[in-house]
């Protein structure tokens, strides 16, 4: 367990330096913006297409992907009907609720726990293809209409199905998948510069992150906070147990592969749903405190996880 806690250690560490830097002035709310902006539109596509372009796609069809698949939608879908039931109709804020009941940090936490854990990162590629490749372009899709709306663009009903390829995100991930199944092997005088942009994204969503937490009100403070207790509740508790019921019931996994399952369930929300959330400036604070508290609440049910079934 030593390299998941230390995967913790890391993000807290640049978590709190972010914090520590808004805390003397160092960075404001300018530089803020100017890091989400920068890993949306630029280090985020060149992190992903670097990712997606050499991973091994043949794991999608594998029976784990399966399960993964139908446990973030059962997450997705438990979230909209609770949340309709206990807060009343939907607004843009429901997109935000729903990644971050479903959206697990499978990228900069997600590798080092599966290679402390599962012994193998490769686990976590085709979870970050689906969510990247899928889910994300739908909530993106969804607030790219509600953008458009409210700038008083009338967005014409043949332009919904190309939404999601007007996002640099979606663009990398395709282009991603194209080279892979094209087996093109990119040149390391091209895939160099790529490589290195994309390594700034997840330190930039950690260092805006931090800032957030120092510039914006406290965390656990708000009318967002009964939203982000549910949100907990699905993402750390039912999340894991459907993926841990399918995996036994319906698709009879080792016991490996059901600990992978499980765990990659019991991830974190992402923390690139805050950096959505800033950039279409809908439910930052509730992405802020759940992405937060699910870290933090993450180590002791991955480490429970990992007891009973590793």
């Amino acid at each position: 367990m030593q390299g998941a806690l230390a995967g913790f250690f890391t993000i807290a560490a640049i978590v709190v330096t972010g914090v520590l830097l808004a805390h003397f002035k160092v960075l404001g709310e300018l530089h803020r913006a100017l890091l989400n902006r920068l890993a949306f539109l630029v280090a985020s596509p060149a992190l992903l297409f670097s990712i997606v372009a050499q991973a091994d796609l043949a794991h999608l069809f594998s029976h784990t992907l399966t399960v993964s698949l139908l446990a973030i939608a059962a997450a997705g879908l438990s979230y909209l009907l609770a949340a309709r039931a206990l807060f009343g109709p939907f607004d843009a804020r429901a997109v935000i609720g729903t990644l971050c009941a479903s959206y697990t940090n499978a990228g900069n936490l997600g590798l080092p726990i599966a290679a402390a854990i599962l012994g193998d990162m490769s686990w976590m590629a085709p979870i970050m293809l689906i969510q990247v490749g899928l889910l994300q372009p739908l909530a993106l899709a969804l607030l790219d209409t509600r953008s458009a709306r409210h700038a008083g663009r009338r967005v014409p009903w043949y332009a919904y199905p190309t939404l999601p390829l007007r996002n640099p995100i979606t663009m990398a991930v395709l282009a991603g998948v194209a080279v892979n199944l094209a087996g093109v092997t990119i040149p390391t005088l091209l895939m160099a510069p790529i490589d290195m942009v994309g390594a700034i994204a997840v330190p930039a969503m950690l260092l805006a992150f931090g800032i957030s937490l120092r510039l914006d009100p406290m965390s656990g403070r708000g009318g967002h906070v009964p939203q982000v207790r549910l949100i907990l509740i699905i993402k750390l508790v039912v999340m894991p147990l459907i993926a841990w019921g399918l995996g036994v019931q319906l698709f009879d996994l080792t016991r490996h592969e059901l600990l992978a399952v499980t765990v990659i369930a019991a991830l974190p929300s992402a923390q690139n749903i805050y950096v959505i959330a800033s950039r279409y400036e809908v439910g930052e604070l509730l992405a802020r405190d759940s992405i937060f508290t699910s870290t933090m609440l993450s180590v002791p049910v991955i480490t429970l996880v990992a007891g009973l079934l590793g």
